[in-house]
């Protein structure tokens, strides 16, 4: 399975944006992580393949939404209310199968990552 991640951009604060993350071959859970300069990775979604559970972490939910195209095995990360905080080079990541629901989020069961796309918010 390989990943292709796209969609950052610049955005002024408030704005939106969709992020994709392509994969060819059979990919399973899929989960957007990212990179702030200076600062570790951290997990932002996870889309477990099985059951379609969505997790989010704390400071993104509400605000971005995770979803599946699966004619296209396209996963999309739909993010409005954009904040600077949240300009970071934004990451897909899989692993084959499922997945139980606390490690969802968890960058450490992920094998297999994408390229990353920079976000930018800033006026």
């Amino acid at each position: 399975v390989q990943l292709q991640a796209s969609g950052g951009g610049l955005v002024q604060p408030g704005g939106s944006l969709r992020l994709s993350c392509k994969a060819s071959g059979n990919p399973g859970t899929i989960a957007w992580f990212r990179q702030a300069p200076g600062k570790e990775r951290e997990a932002v979604s996870c889309l477990r393949r099985g059951d379609g559970y969505k997790g989010y972490a704390a400071s993104v939910r509400g605000r971005f939404t995770i979803s599946r195209d699966k004619a296209d095995n396209t996963v999309y990360l739909q993010m409005n209310g954009l904040k600077p905080d949240d300009t970071a080079l934004y990451y897909c990541a899989t692993r084959p199968g499922n997945i139980i629901t606390g490690r969802c989020l968890d960058q450490g069961v992920y094998d297999t990552w994408g390229q990353g796309t920079l976000v930018t918010v800033s006026s």
